[in-house]
């Protein structure tokens, strides 16, 4: 790394700031669950704190059975992540109410159905629900309607029925006159799930194996592919083979110019004359991702095919390399996003691709973000770009941040500040440095990101594409530790060259 300018010293400051001495000794509180079950009471317990309420019945819909348009096959079932957390329950057409006053989590299952049996198989029963959930009692969906009715005659008066969003009103007597609040629940289950506890670590921890697993193997096999399309179907191939059938999120498998496009999906183009592979692909265990990005050249050696492609990679290396280290709780991630521009822009300097100006300069004039137009990273859990009560890219009104976010990309609000990571939040970190035509011709049109970028240097790394890297990091009471098992950097080229087996 260069030398550290003055924006850097600045939020290197910041990210060593607002660590207590009580910090070095770990210490974190863990009520264990029976049988290793997904803690949904713990869950719903803690949901209910952050409604800051005593009285009240939460209600959750799962995810109905549902056919594509104008057919008679099932769409794909995917439960609704906010159901999960509060039931652990991964069935179709399920149910639950929480009441929090007697601190009772009640699952609704569906009712016996002899033609679903025969043809697909029974669902979950009531005692096999009971053994499965960790919630205080489970019903078939015929009580469901009357309990609700119970419910809210003796105590809706006074007490609200807790509802996601108006479309998830509960199932009751027309002229029933309900006291619903449908605006305060999603906000407090989105504060619940931002810090993770040791069940839902466990099984981001084994999304990331299987994902290791898949990544190792396209590395071994990349030399016998010639098609982003096999790079696609060997990732899935380890996956369901490893008992992660679902993906996290759709596979991106970008080759050549292709690996510039951020959320290319289509892969499907031959590997034939390309420098580099960006593949973002992560498992799904348990309804938990992982979100893991790899770039490896496409060379028979297993070497970098240019310079350009060695340099890149190791530039936006030590960009993830730098944040990474910094992570513990107090730190602003939205600092550490500005301290991998500051890198990214000394590193473009020395290449000879952006000019005219200082670190400073070049960042406030925005034109870092030609090269990096997405945020340095996200929460991840039960999604891969999961909830919490702010975004990590949060600026607050400060215009400090603006010249380095693209709103319309980072899907970062403007309106809040984002607070220090905690103990028990697991992020991604994945920089990346691409060259598009687009974004290049769309530069070269204004004035402003033209004068510090030398175009024709930049257009030489265009058969580059893009270099992202990205490992799922959680925060500890004292630092960070890495989730994410896949190879990269000198491991990764060792397995190219079929130096390492496995």
């Amino acid at each position: 790394m260069g030398a550290v300018s003055h924006l850097q010293e600045a939020v290197l400051a910041q990210a060593n700031a607002n660590i207590h001495s009580l910090d070095a000794l770990n210490i974190r509180l863990e009520i264990s669950n029976d049988h290793n079950k997904y803690p949904a009471k713990q869950h719903a317990r803690r949901v209910a704190a952050k409604l800051g309420a005593t009285h009240g019945l939460i209600y959750l819909a799962g995810t109905p059975t549902i056919n594509w348009g104008d057919s008679d096959q099932a769409r794909p079932f995917r439960q609704r992540r906010y159901f999960y957390y509060l039931s652990g329950a991964n069935e179709a057409d399920c149910y639950l109410t929480y009441d929090i006053e007697t601190d009772l989590l009640t699952l609704y299952v569906p009712n016996f159905d002899l033609h679903q049996a025969v043809w697909m198989g029974p669902t979950v029963t009531k005692e096999e629900a009971e053994a499965r959930y960790d919630v205080h009692q489970v019903y078939y969906f015929d009580s469901l309607r009357g309990d609700l009715e119970k419910w809210a005659n003796q105590y809706n008066k006074t007490s609200p029925i807790y509802i996601l969003h108006e479309s998830q009103k509960p199932i009751i007597s027309p002229s029933k006159n309900l006291f619903l609040d449908s605006k305060k629940l999603q906000p407090a289950m989105d504060a619940a799930r931002g810090v993770k506890d040791h069940h839902e670590i466990q099984l981001i921890r084994e999304a990331n194996r299987v994902s290791g697993l898949a990544h190792r193997k396209i590395l071994e096999s990349i030399h016998e592919m010639t098609n982003e399309a096999e790079i696609e179907g060997s990732f899935l191939d380890t996956c369901v083979s490893n008992g992660a059938k679902n993906q996290a999120y759709e596979i991106i498998a970008g080759s050549g110019e292709n690996a510039a496009v951020l959320h290319y999906v289509r892969n499907d183009e031959p590997l034939k004359g390309r420098q580099l592979v960006c593949l973002d692909a992560g498992a799904e265990w348990d309804c938990y991702a992982s979100d893991v990005t790899r770039t490896f050249p496409l060379t028979a050696t297993g070497d970098w095919p240019s310079d350009q492609a060695r340099d890149i990679y190791h530039l936006v290396e030590e960009m993830q390399e730098e944040c990474i280290k910094r992570i513990k709780p107090g730190v602003r991630f939205l600092d550490l996003h500005v301290l991998a521009h500051g890198i990214l822009i000394q590193g473009l300097q020395r290449l000879g691709i952006l000019r005219h100006g200082s670190v400073e300069e070049i960042r406030q004039s925005g034109a870092s973000t030609v090269f990096l137009p997405h945020g340095l990273g996200h929460h991840l859990g039960l999604e891969v770009h999961d909830v919490s009560e702010r975004s990590l890219m949060a600026r607050g009104d400060s215009g400090f941040y603006a010249s380095v976010l693209v709103s319309s990309l980072t899907h970062s609000p403007c309106t809040l500040t984002a607070s220090g990571l905690e103990e028990g939040m697991v992020v991604t970190v994945e920089p990346g440095i691409y060259f598009s035509r687009l974004a290049l011709d769309n530069a070269r049109k204004q004035k402003k990101l033209a004068q510090h970028i030398n175009l024709e240097e930049a257009e030489k790394y265009i058969s580059v594409g893009g270099v992202r890297i990205e490992d799922d990091i959680l925060v500890t009471g004292t630092g960070y530790e890495n989730l994410t098992t896949a190879p990269k950097g000198s491991e990764m080229l060792e397995i190219l060259r079929g130096r390492i087996d496995h």
